[in-house]
């Protein structure tokens, strides 16, 4: 009776463990939604997503506030996030998703287009202010903090005076188009590594000048 019990104990009454948030991540590429953003330099994020997802094989659904897909890695659960709120509200669903999935800030990683960087260069910092991104400095509202990683995307400044806005909304040159996929690939290589080898090893890797 008693080895009945044992068993019965061992197999009906073990309660599923909850996953370690610390084996979770969440991975926000910045952009806007819609077919006449889709090509723009300001939704690099979300391309860069895509290209993550393609080569991961998932798939994107559409949630609350954004498209959601996910993939495993090493024992690491990552989920992809490209917001649907528009660039400026980009921080509403980086809140909902981390808390939705209990994921803590140490393990959130923002993707985004940077104008102060050259095009194709990469940088990777653990902290930092907006750099005038209207979707990291909603971010950085919406979380109260500036203390999370992401990866700034240069796009270059060459446009004239009072053009910026067009220039961020307008699409990549010929030559550009071209260099794109290798600044994904590594962006994809640096997305598994922060969630396996840390930050700090990450950065060693893919912070280039080009």
């Amino acid at each position: 009776m008693k080895l009945f019990q044992y068993i019965k104990q061992l197999f009906y009454s073990k309660k599923k463990e909850p996953e370690d948030s610390m084996k979770k991540l969440l991975i926000i590429g910045l952009g806007n939604p819609g077919e006449k953003y889709k090509n723009t330099r300001h939704n690099i994020g979300f391309k860069a997503l895509d290209y993550i997802a393609n080569k991961e094989e998932a798939s994107f659904e559409t949630q609350k506030l954004g498209d959601i897909a996910s993939f495993r890695f090493k024992g690491r659960k990552f989920t992809l996030l490209k917001p649907n709120t528009f660039m400026n509200l980009s921080g509403k669903a980086v809140k909902y998703w981390m808390q939705k999935e209990k994921i803590p800030l140490e393990n959130i990683l923002v993707i985004s287009d940077d104008l102060n960087l050259p095009f194709g260069a990469l940088r990777l910092k653990p902290k930092g202010s907006d750099g005038g991104h209207n979707g990291l400095k909603d971010i950085n509202a919406k979380l109260n903090t500036n203390q999370y990683a992401r990866i700034r995307f240069g796009v270059g400044n060459k446009f004239a005076k009072g053009r910026q806005v067009d220039y961020v909304l307008g699409d990549w040159s010929e030559e550009e188009k071209k260099e794109i996929p290798n600044r994904l690939e590594r962006i994809h290589k640096a997305v598994k590594s922060f969630g396996t080898a840390g930050i700090g090893n990450t950065m060693n890797h893919i912070n280039t000048k080009k």
